[in-house]
């Protein structure tokens, strides 16, 4: 591929993803400037095998592979910190749920620990399949599907604990 067209193809993709990747760095890490820097860092690596994978095929989701791998492994070597956050991105289109509701299930999606908070990002969010979350996150099907199920289950109890603390406020 001449590097003129390579470069074209790379700004193009990135131009008309960008947007779509930080939304999802946020749900992961709940902070738009980290996520900023996850979407930046993303790119670059996507950048360095841009040949291969567009060759390869399925680019938006070798993207995402790359967004999700990069975000656990930095909480792996940073540790457990969690931020509140100020600003919650608004769904894509249609009816979502209540502002509060959203605020309430970003709050207790942050409080999940990074590998549920992704397993529930890429099954939910951005609707990718079991086996195309177990090829991401390099795990079996089979965790995906526990991950999916222990996640759900703390953030259906973190959401309750929430909607509780709110109303008897």
């Amino acid at each position: 591929m001449r590097e003129a067209t390579r470069e074209r193809e790379f700004r193009e993709f990135a131009e008309a993803r960008q947007r779509h990747l930080r939304r999802s760095a946020y749900l992961l890490c709940g902070d738009w400037h980290e996520a900023q820097d996850l979407t930046q860092t993303t790119l670059m690596k996507l950048y360095a095998a841009w040949g291969r994978v567009r060759r390869d095929g399925n680019v938006e989701a070798y993207a995402r592979t790359i967004l999700t791998r990069t975000f656990i492994d930095q909480y792996r070597r940073r540790g457990w910190l969690v931020e509140a956050v100020e600003e919650v991105p608004e769904p894509p289109g249609g009816q979502g749920p209540t502002p509060e509701l959203r605020l309430v299930l970003q709050a207790a999606l942050m409080r999940l620990p990074p590998r549920y908070r992704a397993v529930l990002v890429l099954r939910f969010w951005e609707d990718w399949s079991v086996e195309e979350t177990a090829r991401a996150l390099r795990v079996t099907t089979g965790t995906v599907k526990s991950q999916t199920a222990r996640g759900l289950a703390q953030l259906r109890r973190l959401v309750e604990q929430e909607t509780v603390e709110v109303s008897g406020r």
